[in-house]
């Protein structure tokens, strides 16, 4: 049974090791989201919405309410069962049919061919008895300590929120008298053991930084699925709190979907990282231009040796020496100090749990300091709150141009928050062209523009709308109840920032102008717009 729930980055066997004789079956769970071993990729269950606005007011409002015994008690079958898991299925293995999916569970659960095919390839037998106990877990609320029992272990976990940073989440402690029974305690399921993981090329950790920023394709060839995806999930967490956006696979086999797109030569790889462990991919993935080939992940006894970065033609086979092999040349210098203080903390042996901490803050700073001139140059294309009226529409956003922005870093750039030198022009150059800047600034995007709706909002609360009313005709009262009436809609279904306070003075004031118009008026304005 593959069981990744919410992306955790726990890898099954290779699907050659599922085969036997006769028929079997196997339990394929598919997760809601995320993008661990089994989940559908992001290409197949579409983008996921960006950090803050609507999500953020979600996950407030999540936490603002907690579940009611009668919204428990109201809920459908299944319905907490599909908040955290889309189905489960039964694959049956037979040595001349092949895997198919018999059984899809809840019943009502759709599947595409595609993504039939897909689980067919991850599954491996195994029985499955996890349905009940996954219907009666709560839901997955953001920043809340949950209790999951599942097939006699009971786990403890927080899911982590959008404001949370890499590295303090903190571990689930305290444990209480009631919590005796509790099997794990899981601080998140999305964070990895960063120093392990890139212990193999700590040397090229920061040129690791810059590819994964920049959405280079990126391949991870490794021993076993459960370190290929550790590796992965650690390079797409190295950017944090800047979201990754491009596809990532923390486990790809033969079998996926792509695997023809991915391993054609006649059209340039796509901006993917893929972990993977058959010795097949040495060849067919040769043409990738950044790979990184890691040999069992342990800690060091001694100082790890100086590794250089390798030329791609060296890497043939499976076989190849450990390292990163690619012809990309770093924007930035080497930040020699990180690599001096990990190199003395393995002299000392310093727990890896604090070699994880120094490396995830050095990847967090070096993060924010290249993100903060953006993040200052785009809250500048906010139009100025004296430009918002309430009789007219909301102010557009100013374009983002690419030249206003280079200007800024003379004197607001990097080099305010960071000592690293280098091409810093360069790097943002080519950041603005990938998919990571483009998904950052469509979330930039929104969130500015759902502050302009609540800001307009705010503006139209404070005018004296029944005085404006009685000195314009029935029918550009109507309009405006009508628009005002679109707008709290709007507010609901887009979970804009506006605070309830100001929500209930713009329903008493379209209450006080239907009031004033004639009753047949009132009849159809009162049953208007309010569904």
């Amino acid at each position: 049974m593959v069981w990744p729930p919410l992306g955790a980055g726990l890898a099954p066997p290779t699907p050659s090791g599922s085969r036997g004789r006769g028929r079997g079956a196997a339990g394929h769970v598919t997760p809601r989201g995320g993008a661990g071993v089994g989940a559908m990729s992001r290409r197949e269950r579409g983008p996921e919405p960006g950090p803050g606005g609507a999500e953020a007011a979600a996950e407030d409002a999540a936490l603002a309410e907690p579940e009611s015994l009668d919204q428990c008690l109201s809920l459908l079958p299944w319905d907490r069962f599909s908040a955290w898991l889309h189905c489960v299925c039964v694959v049956g293995f037979d040595l001349e049919l092949g895997q198919a999916v018999e059984v899809i569970y809840p019943p009502h659960s759709k599947l595409t061919d595609k993504e039939k095919t897909n689980i067919c390839y991850l599954s491996f037998p195994d029985s499955n008895s996890v349905c009940s106990d996954v219907d009666r877990w709560p839901p997955p609320v953001p920043g809340k300590v949950l209790q999951l029992p599942i097939m006699g272990v009971i786990m403890k976990l927080r899911i982590p929120t959008y404001r949370d940073k890499p590295g303090t989440t903190p571990i689930v402690q305290n444990m209480h008298q009631a919590d005796a029974q509790i099997s794990m305690a899981l601080p998140t399921v999305h964070e990895v053991d960063l120093f392990r993981c890139f212990c193999p090329v700590f040397f090229h950790i920061q040129m690791l930084w810059e590819l994964v920023l920049l959405g280079e394709p990126l391949v991870v060839m490794a021993p076993s699925p459960a370190e290929s995806s550790e590796t992965v999930l650690a390079l797409v967490s190295c950017i944090s709190p800047l979201k990754y956006c491009s596809d990532f696979r923390p486990y790809f086999t033969i079998h996926d979907s792509e695997f023809k797109e991915y391993t054609t030569r006649t059209q340039a790889p796509p901006s993917v990282i893929l972990g993977v462990t058959n010795p097949f991919f040495a060849k067919t993935l040769q043409h990738w231009p950044h790979i990184i080939r890691i040999g069992d992940i342990k800690l060091p006894g001694e100082v790890p040796k100086q590794v250089k970065v390798k030329k791609l033609k060296n890497l043939k086979t499976l076989d190849s020496k450990p390292g990163v092999y690619t012809s990309y040349k770093p924007y930035l210098n080497k930040d020699e100090e990180i690599v001096k203080q990990l190199q003395k903390g393995v002299q000392q042996k310093r727990p890896t749990e604090a070699q994880s901490v120094i490396l995830r803050r050095y990847f967090l700073e070096l993060t924010e300091s290249f993100i903060i001139p953006l993040e200052r140059y785009v809250a500048s294309l906010m139009p100025l709150q004296k430009c918002i009226s309430p009789w007219k529409s909301p102010p557009q956003l100013r374009q983002f141009s690419q030249d206003d922005f280079m200007k800024t870093l003379e004197k607001a750039g990097p080099q305010l928050t960071s000592g690293l030198k280098g091409d810093w022009i360069g790097l943002y150059r080519h950041f603005l062209k990938s998919p990571n800047f483009d998904g950052w600034f469509r979330s930039r995007q929104k969130e500015m523009t759902q502050k302009l709706e609540a800001l307009h909002l705010e503006a139209l609360c404070n005018e004296n709308l029944v005085f404006w009313s009685q000195k314009h005709t029935e029918v550009e009262t109507v309009d405006l109840v009508l628009k005002l009436k679109n707008k709290l809609l709007q507010a609901d279904r887009e979970h804009l920032p506006v605070k309830t306070d100001t929500l209930k003075k713009l329903q008493t004031h379209i209450n006080d102008i239907i009031l004033a118009l004639p009753d047949d008026l009132q009849d159809i304005l009162l049953k208007t717009g309010t569904t």
